[in-house]
């Protein structure tokens, strides 16, 4: 693929060719720290919830998760079926605000005192 930007070393625009292998040696340190914030986090999981994973997998939302492959290897390390939300790069917003038009119902679901409501 090309690209183009400014080169950091000469200070002027340019553009070059950077290769699929370049582009995941850059991104295996990311996605490694990925995937340990993910265990970490399963490893903390309540029982119930675990269950539920076990059961249903996860779900993956944002622009990270439309990395090819990437739900493929978060499945490999996990164990656990691995899906892309539909939409994913605006599904975390829209979610957001369906929890914020119902906060008086969902507050007691977040850790934060009454004056910050």
């Amino acid at each position: 693929m090309e690209v183009g930007g400014r080169d950091l070393i000469a200070g002027l625009p340019r553009t070059t060719t950077v290769t699929s292998q370049e582009i995941r040696e850059a991104l295996s340190e990311p996605v490694h720290a990925m995937i340990e914030a993910v265990k970490r986090t399963l490893e903390r999981t309540e029982p119930e919830l675990s269950a539920d994973l076990v059961h249903n997998g996860i779900t993956m939302c944002g622009g990270g998760s439309l990395l090819r492959g990437l739900p493929q290897v978060v499945s490999q390390a996990t164990g656990l079926k691995v899906r892309v939300a539909e939409d994913p790069m605006t599904c975390v917003v829209r979610g957001t605000g369906i929890f914020l038009e119902h906060l008086d119902r969902w507050h007691g679901t977040i850790d934060m005192s009454d004056e910050e409501l």
